[in-house]
């Protein structure tokens, strides 16, 4: 039986703890200076990749709704997920949108 004492907390940070020394026990990790250095990213890989997966999100709701509509046996709800979940990335893509545009502008703006 497990103890009250017993969260979900503890079990998280006991199962990163044993992650950890797995992975040192495997060589791999900050111990290991043969490790290649992990890929950074840079500010347009990242929305570049946000627009491909808005993109993505858009097309495959018109497909679904085009199915639906050919009687393919989709079902309405999952028309309207996807329409809805297309609608939401691309809704949050525009706000970054503004958000780097206004930015910019201020950038623009500033007294040299």
């Amino acid at each position: 039986m497990i103890e009250k004492a017993t969260s979900n907390a503890n079990i998280a940070s006991m199962l990163q703890t044993l992650k950890a020394h797995q992975l040192k026990a495997s060589g791999v990790g900050f111990d290991n200076p043969f490790e290649a250095a992990p890929e950074k990213s840079s500010f347009g890989d990242a929305i570049r990749q946000a627009v491909g997966q808005t993109n993505a999100a858009q097309m495959d709701a018109q497909n679904t709704s085009q199915a639906f509509e050919r009687g393919d046996g989709i079902p309405l709800t999952d028309v309207v997920m996807k329409m809805q979940k297309a609608s939401l990335s691309f809704e949050a893509t525009l706000q970054v949108r503004n958000k780097v545009l206004k930015a910019y502008e201020e950038v623009l703006n500033m007294p040299v």
